[in-house]
Order: structure tokens, then sequence, then C-alpha cells
């Protein structure tokens, strides 16, 4: 799979504008994390980083949205990479695999891991984190399925069986990865190779999840 590519220099308006988003992500997790979610408005939140209400909805759309960019940046280059890879022939789950390491591996190293960390972490105990996270998925899982069936030809209509196969990859894949979050989560080691590691594994239980079988439980 190849999925090199030139990046084009960006302007010094772009980079003011990323730079100003990055405050705001950095800023909203460590406040979220030293006061709780709920006891810091917007407001406070822009004087901190000394932006306008306007500002901060031109990048996000709620505090909701802030405290789940650094995942949500992953996605994004998920699907970015998805765009451009080149199957060699393989099973459609392992292209995907792939694809999403990739992503992965352009994230900006320790300080992204330590970011998702403190974003996990306040999931866990804010249901409208998790509701917005689970929305997200979902949205992103559909962008997923429309690239891999209009680039690889695997059927347009809903019933259409190369479409089913492919819509339960796409599913496997964000079940594989929340396992590995999960997992890597719970370890609480903020290192972005630890992330990729526990993904594999998860992406490697797969076929024996499937093939796992029961007996019932004696008396």
């Amino acid at each position: 799979m190849d999925t090199a590519r030139a990046a084009a220099p960006l302007s010094l308006r772009e980079r003011k504008k990323l730079r100003t988003r990055q405050a705001l992500i950095d800023t909203a997790l460590e406040l979220f994390t030293e006061r709780g979610f709920d006891h810091v408005t917007l407001d406070e939140l822009c004087d901190a980083v000394e932006v306008s209400k306007r500002t901060f909805f031109r990048t996000f759309t709620s505090k909701e949205d802030v405290a789940m960019a650094p995942l949500h940046d992953l996605w994004t280059a998920f699907l970015d990479e998805l765009g451009t890879a080149r199957p060699d022939g393989g099973p459609l789950s392992e292209l995907l695999r792939d694809v999403l390491l990739a992503a992965l591996d352009r994230m900006p190293g320790e300080e992204w891991a330590h970011r998702v960390l403190l974003s996990r972490r306040l999931a866990a105990h804010h249901p409208s984190m998790d509701a917005h996270g689970l929305a997200f998925c979902d949205r992103t899982g559909r962008a997923a399925l429309d690239v891999v069936v209009r680039r690889f030809d695997l059927g347009g209509a809903a019933h259409d069986p190369d479409r089913l196969r492919a819509h339960l990859a796409v599913d496997l894949l964000v079940a594989a990865w929340h396992r590995g979050l999960e997992a890597w989560t719970a370890d609480g080691t903020p290192v972005r190779a630890d992330l990729a590691a526990a993904f594999r594994r998860a992406c490697a239980a797969l076929p024996e999840s499937l093939a796992l079988t029961v007996c019932a439980k004696a008396d």
C-alpha cells in the first residue's frame, strides 16, 4: 500500500488558524481536567485563549467537539489516507488496518497521545462527550464506507453483498480500534506506539472472535 504524497506549504493565515485551534484544544483539556468538564464555561475557555466565541465556533461546534478533537484528527487523517491508498489485492480488513496505522503515524507523537488520554478520561465521566464521540464514529464509518465502495467498486445498492461485506469490514475496524483504545487508556501510558500495538492486538483477535465457540455452563 502506497500512501506517499507531498504536502503543500501552509500560508501564514493557515498556520495562525492551526495555532489557535491547538491552543483551544490544549487549554480546554487542561481546564476540563483541572476543574471538571461541566464547570468550565465556553466564555472562560475563550477568555483563557484570548479569542472570541465567534472564532471558537469557526473551528468547533461545542465543548464536546474541542475535547474530542485529538481523536477526530486521527479519523480525519484516516479518511485522507483512505482516499489515496493503493490496495495490493489483499483483504480489505488488512488495508483498513494499515490505513489507520498510517494515519496514527501522522499524529504528532507523544503530545498527541497525552491529549488523547486526557480526552478519553474526560469522556469516561461525561455522557455528553461519549455520545458526541459515538455520533462522530458513526459519521466517519459511513464516510469510510462511501470511499471504499466508490474507489474499489464494491457495489452501490444497500442490499449488494459486496457493500454489506465492506460495511462489516469498516464496522470491525472501528470495533477493534475501540477495544485497543480502551486497553491503552486503562494502561495509562501516553505513548503512541503502545496505542498502535494495542490496536494491532485487537485486530489480530478478530478472526478468533468470529470462530469462538461456546458451550452451556455445567450446573
